[in-house]
């Protein structure tokens, strides 16, 4: 019998993959901010924000701890309720749960799933909660199309990079036919080749339309991966800019200008 922390752990698992789970539309997608405003008391943690993801866009927001990417998201995923302002998803407001579990995907900084699982039990687990039933090729299929080498797909997490947890995390958002997926720091900790391989990861997704909003630290990846760049300070963006009118170094001087 599971110990009631164990349920605890799992009800909010599936709380968390209720919200993402995701079903597209065969229309044009988009998720906006529309003057988004979110207050602590006197502290605005993000102030009268406006942006645009298309699809098959990406789209990188940079800025220092505190900065308000994490609120962002946090908003978009239905976590928090914003102050003033609109966050919406094919011009509907995230206020409807129900737009939020068709479109949405969420990958963190560091995705949480079970150790003593294999990366394709975990797939199918997290699959399971969220209502979805796949085969064991099309599980191996997912993980594989994520970079997955099939030689560790039949081995505990526990023994996985983080590399590999990001693409295991990636393949549960694949599973749900995302229309949207929303990052927060996806490359933090990575090595320059599993950094390389998510960003390669990302392209693909973006040809085939998806769109990505992440928030990040990473300038030089950014510019890689990236489509746009909006630079984040004290909850606003204070500059945009698209990735083929900037270099990675004058985006650097821009940020350190900026920040």
């Amino acid at each position: 019998m599971l110990q009631l922390a164990n349920l605890c752990y799992i009800c909010n698992i599936v709380a968390l993959i209720n919200c993402i789970l995701v079903e597209p539309s065969n229309n044009s997608n988009s998720l906006e901010a529309k003057k988004l405003s979110k207050s602590y008391g006197s502290n605005k943690a993000i102030d009268n924000l406006s942006f645009s993801v298309n699809d098959g866009e990406i789209y990188c927001l940079l800025g220092q701890n505190g900065a308000g990417k994490t609120t962002t998201i946090s908003i978009f995923l239905g976590l928090i309720q914003p102050t003033s302002g609109e966050a919406l998803i094919n011009g509907i407001s995230v206020n409807n749960k129900d737009i939020i579990s068709k479109h949405i995907a969420y990958i963190p900084e560091v995705v949480q799933l079970y150790g003593n699982l294999t990366g394709k039990e975990n797939l199918d687990f997290f699959s399971r909660l969220a209502g979805e039933k796949h085969s064991q090729s099309k599980l191996n299929e997912y993980l594989i199309h994520v970079g997955l080498p099939e030689k560790v797909i039949g081995q505990p997490l526990e023994n996985y990079s983080k590399g590999m947890r990001q693409k295991v995390g990636i393949a549960i958002a694949l599973s749900k036919k995302t229309s949207f997926i929303l990052m927060d720091e996806p490359t933090s900790g990575l090595d320059p080749k599993a950094t390389e391989e998510f960003a390669q990861i990302c392209k693909t997704l973006s040809q085939n339309g998806t769109g990505i909003f992440m928030a990040t630290h990473d300038i030089f990846n950014a510019v890689n991966i990236g489509d746009r760049i909006g630079i984040m300070k004290e909850g606003g963006i204070v500059h945009e800019s698209n990735t083929t009118d900037i270099t990675a170094q004058e985006l650097q001087k821009l940020y350190l200008k900026t920040i």
